[in-house]
């Protein structure tokens, strides 16, 4: 017999008190309450998040070399404490034999342990066909970087067990837009991210079908052309969803209110792009080809200089928070952004407060915007893996 969990709490979109009931995977029912206290006393529920773009945690990697299947849940598990009820495992740049032995693992993870099945949406090959310039890069090891390959992708795609998701490339590589074009007939979301490409390398990728800007203004050059470039390009073209990094550190809060009165909070997606070293002591470590450091301020550099980052040492209810703030919008804004808005890019079901969705909820206070989300609760596929139910 199934279990029934019922969380009593604020519907994030309007404030009502409500009862959600429910019975195994889905939710049974949603209802009005009348609670004794008093309503804003209550915390929040709100559907999981869904994050396209986590690299790794606390020091171990989605492309660590000797990745197996249960270090592949040791990375994952931890997510749940963020409000993250799905997540694209994201594979960088590296030999193909360590894209295919990490792509191996997360498959076997996903084979063997049905919560991370369950978890798992799919995995984000971001590179290797990416640009080989200093800034575009930025963290990816140029020595490994090289032109778009179908028969590649296909045989990674083969040790993914079909899982590869979504893919981020440079559409002025060599083959990028025939492998654009080949990937969108198989079902895969191509993304245009760590690029120096022209007007015509952009216009030419989304006419093949991509359909994302991977982290909009970083990956890119220190100092660019006023216009045209690449960052004006991408935005403004509206075949594009674009995702961003709102961590306060990789994006000024006005390049984030124009990415999202361009895009519209629509078609822009919140990403934590969290880096391996997430959740690390500050100093200079090991990572994939080279060197991270930690930083006191909790930002994560290249080591050696301050201004290319390698990744967030934050995670997705963190980033949900900051934009508010950052973007100037509503907080339903910032998690449908982190939780509906990623659903519609890949394809995936929607979680909605409502009969027979999917039971991935969390439960979180947050008082006023500035706040960070002070996560309680959370439900995935109607299974408590974090915290209790108040």
């Amino acid at each position: 017999m199934s279990e029934t969990l019922e969380l009593i709490g604020r519907h994030y979109e309007n404030g009502e008190a409500i009862r959600v009931t429910i019975e195994g995977e889905r939710i049974a029912s949603v209802e009005p309450v009348w609670p004794e206290r008093s309503v804003d006393e209550l915390p929040y529920i709100a559907p999981g998040l869904l994050d396209i773009q986590i690299n790794g945690h606390a020091g171990r990697s989605f492309t660590d070399d000797g990745l197996t299947a249960e270090a592949v849940a040791d990375i994952l598990r931890p997510l749940y404490g963020h409000g993250i009820t799905r997540v694209c495992p994201t594979v960088i740049t590296a030999p193909f034999e360590t894209l295919a032995r990490s792509l191996a693992a997360i498959r076997a993870a996903c084979e063997r342990y049905d919560w991370v099945r369950q978890m798992v949406v799919g995995c984000h090959l971001e590179g290797p066909y990416l640009s080989p310039e200093d800034g575009p890069r930025g963290f990816h090891p140029v020595d490994q970087v090289r032109p778009a390959d179908w028969e590649e992708f296909c045989r990674l795609q083969e040790a993914a067990g079909g899982r590869i998701r979504l893919i981020t490339l440079a559409p002025e590589v060599d083959g990028a837009i025939d492998f654009t074009r080949r990937a969108t007939e198989a079902g895969v979301v191509v993304a245009l991210g760590h690029t120096a490409a022209k007007s015509e390398d952009i216009r030419a990728a989304v006419e093949a079908g991509a359909r994302l800007s991977t982290h909009l203004g970083n990956g890119a050059h220190g100092v660019l052309p006023r216009h045209p470039n690449y960052i004006w390009d991408q935005l403004a073209e509206s075949r594009l969803m674009a995702s961003i990094i709102t961590d306060g550190y990789h994006l000024p809060a006005s390049v984030v209110r124009v990415i999202v009165r361009t895009k519209t909070p629509l078609k822009t997606i919140l990403t934590c792009d969290a880096s391996p070293l997430a959740g690390c002591a500050p100093g200079v470590y090991p990572m994939g080809a080279g060197h991270a450091e930690v930083l006191d301020d909790g930002r994560i550099v290249i080591a050696g200089q301050r201004q290319y980052l390698a990744g967030s040492g934050v995670y997705t209810d963190r980033c949900v928070a900051r934009a508010v703030t950052l973007a100037g919008i509503t907080l339903t804004e910032a998690l449908d952004m982190a939780a509906r808005n990623p659903a519609r890019l890949l394809g995936v079901e929607e979680v909605r407060l409502k009969r027979g969705s999917r039971a991935d909820l969390i439960v979180f206070e947050h008082a006023k915007p500035g706040d960070e989300l002070h996560v309680l609760a959370t439900v995935a596929a109607g299974r408590l893996t974090y915290g209790s139910l108040p």
